[in-house]
């Protein structure tokens, strides 16, 4: 009898597990993943400009598709619509931050002194990724529109605080 008690015990016991690891599979690994409660679809027609945060040069227009740029611990993504010649000083972020080019050319360069000559210009469908502390800096050829990804709070720290828009 011990042998058909056994028997039936294995595969309950295996299905218990298999369960267990389909539920944890369907946990996001990334807490900021678990915030979306609803699909998002936006057409290009139907983004909303409007001002950037004070931190950008004034000229530009910003658009959040996704998230809430203060909140911590949270995805966001947000365009940069930004006119001809448009430039951003030297600075950083307090994370990781993904830029992908939609329109236009987005000259960038790294290190903490603005040098149109050390940046590479990144066209349209260009990716690029600044990790968290990375002094870099920009400058426009054309109305150029770029999309942001990072972890909130979103947040420009200048290399040299005469250039914070903010100080002005």
């Amino acid at each position: 009898m011990k042998k058909h008690y056994l028997a039936g015990a294995i595969p309950l016991f295996a299905l218990l597990m298999l369960s267990t690891d389909i539920a944890q599979a369907q946990e996001p690994t990334n807490p900021a993943a678990a915030v979306l409660k609803s699909h998002i679809m936006v057409t290009p027609e139907e983004i909303k400009w409007g001002e950037c945060p004070p931190a950008l040069p004034h000229g530009a227009k910003c658009a959040v598709v996704e998230g809430d740029m203060k909140a911590a611990n949270a995805l966001f993504a947000y365009r940069i619509k930004m006119p001809d010649n448009y430039r951003i000083s030297p600075h950083f972020h307090p994370a990781d931050e993904h830029l992908l080019v939609i329109s236009g050319v987005f000259n960038m360069g790294l290190g903490d002194k603005f040098d149109m000559s050390a940046t590479q210009p990144m066209g349209a469908g260009s990716f690029m990724v600044m990790p968290k502390g990375t002094r870099h800096f920009a400058w426009t050829k054309g109305e150029t529109v770029v999309q942001v990804y990072a972890i909130g709070p979103w947040g420009l720290t200048y290399v040299n605080p005469k250039d914070d828009p903010r100080n002005q």
